[in-house]
């Protein structure tokens, strides 16, 4: 586990926990968006999308197109947002991690 920037929430290292590491990282992301209060056109895309990686963590092989898809349009809606960066790049190596190759 690694510290992130802010002081005293572990994430994931990558590759760490592969799927399990990916339902982490997705559950966090989800989290601090909820607490992310200022609006965001495309909230809902990100959310339902969140939701789509949580299904696919849970899936014995997950569809690896699916999951890099859904990380794009994650990115796409908060990509801009600095305050979700640290989580948001979390999320980005876990799907890495469990879409890459073995």
């Amino acid at each position: 586990m690694l510290e992130d920037d802010r002081g005293g929430a572990s994430a994931p290292a990558l590759g760490e926990l592969g799927a399990a590491g990916l339902l982490v990282a997705v559950t966090r992301l989800k989290r601090e968006l909820a607490t992310y209060r200022r609006p965001l056109p495309d909230r809902a895309v990100a959310e339902d999308e969140l939701d789509v990686l949580a299904a696919c963590a849970a899936e014995a092989v997950p569809d690896t197109e699916r999951l890099r898809h859904s990380l794009l349009l994650v990115a796409a809606a908060l990509g801009s947002v600095s305050a979700l960066s640290v989580a948001l790049e979390v999320l980005r190596e876990a799907v890495e991690a469990v879409a890459s190759p073995r």
